[in-house]
C-alpha cells in the first residue's frame, strides 16, 4: 500500500485587526490497524496555546487558544505521513447470521449502536425509506453486502455531484428531492437510507487520494482533497467504509480523520473571532496529497465575492463564528452567532 503525505493549509483574512477566540481542529488521522501514522505536525500563526483531547467519538481534537493580540490573518497548517492498508471490499467477512438481510444486532452490540441506528432527520412521507426499500426486491431479503454496495453505487450513478457554496449539509430529504449534492450530502443521505433499514451508520470526514493517478488512469471525483463519506457497522467486519460519491467501499483511497454520529459533529476546523461581521474577508484552503510519490493538489480560493458565505448583521458585532465544512467541495463559511461563539457547521 502507498505511503500518503498530506499538507493542509487554511488561511483566514480580516479587513481590520480582530481578537481570536478558541479554535478546535480535527486534523490528526485515527491511527489503527488500517492506517499507521509515521509523522504529524501542526503549525498555527499567530502562536497559540495548544491542548489535545478526545471527543465522545474518540476523535483527536486540537484546541487552540489565543491571547489578546489583534491580528489581520490566521493560518493553520497541518501535515502528516501515513501508511494505508484499506480493506478489500471483496474480502470483507461478515458473521453468517448477518450476511443476509434482514438481521438484528446482538444484545451486546445494540446498547452501543442504538444512537447510530436511530433516524436523525424528518421524513414524514417516508420518501427516503421508499428509496432504500426499492433495493430489497419482492422477496424483501437479500445479501447484506450486495444491498449496501448497490445503494452506494446507485447514489454515484443517479445523483450528479454538485459543488455547493451554501453553508452546512442538505437534509437527506433535500438531497433526494434535488437528486444532487456534495459528498457530505451524499454521505448523510446514505446514512439515513441505511438507518431506515435498521443499519447502524456514522459520518466520516478525512481525505481522498487518487490512487488511479499512479497508473495515469481516470481518477475519482475530488482526488487530493478533503472529503466526507460514511460507515456501516456489520457484525464480524465492524465499521465498513462506503463512499457514495465515488462508489468506493472498504476504505480504498480514503484517509479517515474523524467519525461522528452526525455531520455537524465532524467539522474539521471551527472557532470564533471578536469583531464586526464585515471584518471577515474570506479564506483560502490548499490541500496537497502525495501518494506513492505522485502529488495531487486541490486548491480552493475565494470567489470574487469573498463574503458570499458570510452571515452579516451589523447590529450583532461582538463575537463572530467561523467554521469550515471541508468536505470534498471545500466549502468554507463565516457565520455569526454571538451566543454560541464556537458553533460548528
Amino acid at each position: 500500500m502507498p505511503t500518503i503525505s498530506v499538507l493542509h493549509k487554511t488561511t483566514y483574512r480580516y479587513a481590520k485587526p480582530v481578537r481570536l477566540g478558541e479554535h478546535r481542529l480535527m486534523c490528526r488521522p485515527r491511527d489503527s490497524h488500517d492506517l499507521r501514522l509515521i509523522n504529524t505536525a501542526l503549525t498555527i500563526t499567530p502562536q497559540a496555546q495548544m491542548r489535545w483531547m478526545h471527543d465522545a467519538f474518540a476523535n483527536s481534537i486540537a484546541v487552540a487558544s489565543f491571547g489578546e493580540e489583534l491580528v489581520t490573518e490566521l493560518c493553520f497548517e497541518s501535515s502528516f505521513i501515513a501508511e494505508h492498508y484499506p480493506a478489500d471490499p471483496g474480502h470483507i467477512e461478515i458473521d453468517s447470521y448477518a450476511s443476509v438481510y434482514p438481521f438484528h444486532y446482538s444484545f451486546e452490540e445494540m446498547p452501543d449502536l442504538v444512537r447510530t441506528v436511530e433516524r436523525h432527520y424528518p421524513d414524514p412521507q417516508r420518501q427516503v425509506d421508499q428509496w432504500a426499500r426499492g433495493f430489497l426486491g419482492d422477496s424483501r431479503t437479500c445479501d447484506t453486502m450486495e444491498l449496501l454496495m448497490n445503494m452506494n453505487r446507485a447514489i454515484k450513478e443517479q445523483f450528479p455531484y454538485a459543488r455547493r457554496e451554501e453553508v452546512g449539509t442538505q437534509t437527506p430529504l433535500e438531497t433526494l428531492q434535488k437528486q444532487s449534492g456534495s459528498c457530505r450530502d451524499f454521505a448523510l443521505f446514505m446514512m439515513e437510507a441505511v438507518r431506515s433499514l435498521g443499519f447502524a451508520a456514522r459520518f466520516v470526514s478525512g481525505y481522498l487520494y487518487d490512487e488511479e493517478l499512479l497508473a495515469a488512469e481516470t481518477g475519482v471525483v475530488g482526488g487530493g482533497a478533503t472529503h466526507a463519506w460514511m460507515q456501516v457497522f456489520l457484525p464480524g467486519a465492524g465499521w465498513v467504509e462506503f463512499d457514495p460519491t465515488n462508489a468506493l467501499a472498504g476504505g480504498r483511497n480514503l484517509i479517515r480523520v474523524a467519525v461522528a454520529r452526525d455531520a455537524a459533529q465532524a467539522a474539521p476546523l471551527s472557532g470564533s473571532f471578536t469583531g464586526a461581521p464585515t471584518d471577515f474577508l474570506g479564506m483560502t484552503v490548499d490541500v496537497t496529497v502525495t501518494a506513492g510519490g505522485v502529488q495531487q493538489n486541490q486548491v480552493q480560493n475565494p470567489s470574487q465575492n469573498e463574503n458570499q458565505n458570510q452571515g452579516q448583521n451589523p447590529a450583532q458585532n461582538q463575537t463572530q463564528n467561523q467554521a469550515q465544512n471541508q468536505s470534498q467541495d471545500q466549502i468554507q463559511t463565516q457565520t455569526q452567532n454571538p451566543v454560541q461563539s464556537t458553533r460548528s457547521r
